[in-house]
Order: C-alpha cells, then structure tokens, then sequence
C-alpha cells in the first residue's frame, strides 16, 4: 500500500507540472497569420497593388489573396510586396507572423497602384489595414 501511495504522489505531482512546463507562464509568443486588407474606391478594376509591411519582427510567411498572386522581397521587418490580379476589398495577404498579439504594432503602407492596362492611379481613396 505504500508503494501505491507513492506512485499515487509521483503521479501526481508530474501531472502537476505537466501543465506548467513554460516558464513564462503563458505569456510567450504566440505565432500565427494577420490578414492585410485592402479598401480601395475601384473595386474590381484595380490590377496590381505596389505595398510595404513594416512590423517589430521580421515576417515568417506571405500568401496571396484568393486569385491574386504576391511577389515579394526576402521577408523582414520591412518587406516590399507586389501582388497582381483583379484586386477588391478585403484580403489581399496573409503574413506569418513570430507574435499575433503585436498585431498594433505592424502597418502596411501603400506605394502604387495600377489599373489593369498599367496605368498608374492616384493613391486617394486606397488605404491597408492589419489583422488578426
């Protein structure tokens, strides 16, 4: 009966500590996706978009839009991406991010955008925003 007691309190005291094995007591990163979304006053005839994403960690992932395609410099915490295809409002990225919770402390900027036939529009009216 001993022995059992101690296994009992062996047991125990792992499934104690199993559920606190981070040391930082849940306050870590918690890596993930944020979406950049595109407002723009041409929806629908918008054929390519020229925009930066600067955060405080370098990105670890980007994926375009639903029938978009991106094109991007070597992802860090200032990445230029072009993405191309009928452009409307909403998403236009996904990004992989180390932190979720920093999601305030990522902007996007844009820099150009062209209509179908490449011509260059005024950026009025366009703006990005980030989020989870």
């Amino acid at each position: 009966m001993k022995r059992l007691g101690g296994w009992v309190l062996v047991a125990l005291a792992l499934a104690g500590g199993a559920g606190s094995c981070s040391g930082d007591g849940g306050t870590g990163p918690v890596a993930g996706v944020l979406t950049v979304s595109l407002a723009t006053p041409n929806a629908g005839v918008d054929g390519a978009i020229l925009f930066s994403v600067s955060g405080p960690q370098a990105l670890t992932s980007v994926t375009a839009g639903p029938g978009l395609r991106v094109f991007a410099q070597p992802l860090s915490t200032l990445t230029r991406f072009a993405v191309t295809g009928t452009l409307t409002n909403g998403a236009v990225v996904t990004i992989g991010v180390v932190d979720t919770r920093n999601v305030a402390q990522y902007r996007a900027t844009v820099q150009a955008v062209a209509a179908p036939e490449f011509q260059l529009r005024s950026l009025a009216g366009y703006s990005l925003t980030v989020s989870q």
